[in-house]
């Protein structure tokens, strides 16, 4: 909802410029995102235990930000892990079977020799019969308690929150000891370096940029208008499908800043085929624009 907004909105204001009014290397304002955005929730409702982040903070991917009250479903986890790790019902039916097999030879022989009776002789094989089941069950029964206990584990490890992302703690929602409902949005991690821009560049441009091989300059906001700081970025999206109204298609261009400048800032983006730099263009910008894309 939030990005077709935003795509709607810059789509408006190039809608509003004249057609064909567009230069190869003119300057498109555009506003500078961040390369990933993760809002993270847990998966079940539960209780708050630890925060283990604050907002600001660089997080590595893995990393544990938030636990939940975990005691009773660690308790669970031991007994679910003792029941797994228990070989003595198994080794009884090994046992039951072996003396049932014992059991049968004599039977045999002694029917052989005319002392057991073909009734003596069908018990006995019955008898084994039942053995071999009875451990099959009894092994069976063992690797269905296994699985309980690993999905335990599973269950168990969706109580802590960690970081699916190397980047920076944008927003923390919750404390310690308050309670959470399922996929209730917890925390916020961003990644800036590098920086995305979205960019509704002029159909006729777009068709020939190719992501991979074109560059942009990206020109950031100083307060020295003189020398303005430019990057160049490489495209690494161009979309599918075309804006009729404004006659754009969404360019995205990779840019990288190892100073950590905050995603959101406004940008003047100029393309040209083939280009991988260019000189400080001090032109007025032609083009306001949003965020757009997928």
């Amino acid at each position: 909802m939030r990005t077709a907004l935003r795509m709607f909105l810059a789509m408006a204001v190039v809608a509003a410029l004249p057609a064909g009014s567009h230069a190869a290397d003119e300057r498109i304002e555009a506003i500078t995102l961040p390369s990933e955005d993760r809002i993270l929730s847990f998966v079940r409702p539960g209780m708050v235990a630890k925060v283990n982040v604050k907002p600001g903070e660089e997080v590595k991917v893995g990393q544990e930000l938030i636990r939940l009250d975990d005691e009773a479903e660690r308790e669970q986890l031991e007994q679910l892990k003792a029941d797994a790790e228990d070989e003595i019902h198994a080794k009884a039916a090994e046992a039951k079977l072996a003396q049932t097999k014992v059991d049968l030879k004599k039977i045999e022989k002694a029917h052989i020799d005319g002392v057991a009776t073909d009734l003596e002789l069908d018990h006995a094989r019955l008898d084994v019969t039942i053995a071999e089941l009875s451990l099959l069950l009894t092994k069976f029964d063992q690797s269905q308690k296994q699985r309980k206990y690993r999905e335990a584990k599973i269950q168990l490890d969706r109580m802590r929150m960690v970081s699916p992302i190397d980047g920076q703690v944008e927003r923390v929602l919750v404390e310690p000891g308050e309670a959470t409902n399922a996929l209730e949005k917890i925390i916020q991690v961003v990644k800036v370096d590098p920086l995305w821009v979205d960019v509704p560049v002029p159909t006729t441009l777009a068709k020939k940029l190719k992501p991979g091989k074109d560059n942009a300059i990206v020109e950031f906001p100083t307060d020295d208008k003189a020398k303005p700081p430019q990057t160049v970025g490489s495209i690494i999206y161009k979309a599918s499908v075309a804006d009729s109204a404004s006659a754009t298609l969404t360019i995205r261009v990779e840019v990288a800043n190892p100073s950590q400048r905050p995603a959101g800032e406004r940008v003047y983006v100029s393309f040209s085929e083939g280009r991988t730099a260019a000189a400080p263009d001090t032109r007025g910008p032609k083009v306001a624009a949003g965020r757009a894309g997928p």
